[in-house]
C-alpha cells in the first residue's frame, strides 16, 4: 500500500488561509442580513432583494470554500484546480481593479499579490508531489 505524501508547508498555509476566508464570508453574510433594518445598506445594495442576495452568495461561496478547504488539506487534486481557477480569476479581476481605479488600488494590489502566492504555493514541486501522492494513496 502506497504512503501518502508529506503535506508540504506552503499547502497547509493556503489550505489554512482558505479555511479562515471562507468562516469569514459565512459570517459576513450573517452580518448583513442582520443589516438589512439600515436604510443606508439597503440602499447601497440596491434594495432589500440585493443585499439578501449579496448575504446568500457570500455564505454560499464561503461554505465551498471552506469545503475546499479540507479538499487542499487532505491534497485533493480537484480542490487544487478550483482554487487555482478561482484565484486566477481574482487575480485577473484585482489587476484589472487595480489599473482601472486610480484612486486607491492598494487594496487590488494586495489581493494580486496574495492572488499570486496562493498560486505559486500550490504549484511548487512539493506541492505537485503531495497531491499526487495523496491521489494515489487514496486509491
Amino acid at each position: 500500500m502506497a504512503e501518502a505524501a508529506v503535506r508540504p508547508i506552503g499547502v497547509a498555509i493556503v489550505a489554512v488561509l482558505a479555511f479562515v476566508s471562507g468562516v469569514i464570508d459565512i459570517i459576513s453574510g450573517i452580518l448583513l442580513i442582520f443589516q438589512g433594518d439600515d436604510p443606508d445598506v439597503t440602499a447601497a445594495f440596491g434594495g432589500s432583494g440585493g443585499l439578501l442576495a449579496a448575504a446568500i452568495g457570500s455564505m454560499v461561496l464561503g461554505l465551498i470554500v471552506v469545503i475546499l478547504s479540507f479538499g487542499l488539506w487532505l491534497g485533493r487534486w480537484i480542490s487544487r484546480m478550483i482554487v487555482t481557477v478561482l484565484q486566477i480569476l481574482s487575480l485577473i479581476g484585482s489587476l484589472f481593479m487595480a489599473v482601472a481605479y486610480l484612486g486607491n488600488p492598494v487594496g487590488e494590489w494586495a489581493s494580486v499579490l496574495v492572488s499570486a502566492i496562493v498560486l505559486i504555493l500550490l504549484w511548487t514541486r512539493p506541492a505537485s508531489a503531495y497531491f499526487r501522492g495523496s491521489e494515489v494513496a487514496a486509491r
